[in-house]
């Protein structure tokens, strides 16, 4: 599957539940994400919203509000699909 294409309707919604958090802020955020990008997203973007949701909850905040750099989170994790989803989180603030 080309990354560059959106992401279908399935795979949409398997994310959205994916996205579910603990945290009340997170869940504010991805919301916020869902109804600006949703309609744009892309599988690339998908796999990198993904893997931001390996994270604990307080990581992945701390992202959201650039308190940590990704690879002090996570080094595995600074690559290009994660870094323009998390940019594209942080346009939603």
């Amino acid at each position: 599957m080309n990354t560059g294409e959106l992401i279908d309707e399935r795979a949409l919604s398997k994310l959205k539940w994916r996205c579910r958090r603990g945290l009340l802020e997170n869940d504010i955020f991805i919301e916020r994400f869902f109804r600006r990008f949703e309609s744009s997203l892309t599988v690339k973007q998908s796999q990198g919203l993904s893997a931001l949701m390996t994270l604990s909850d307080h990581d992945l905040l701390d992202l959201h509000l650039a308190r940590k750099t990704i690879a002090q989170v996570d080094a595995d994790l600074d690559r290009d699909d994660v870094r323009e989803v998390l940019g594209m989180l942080r346009e939603t603030l």
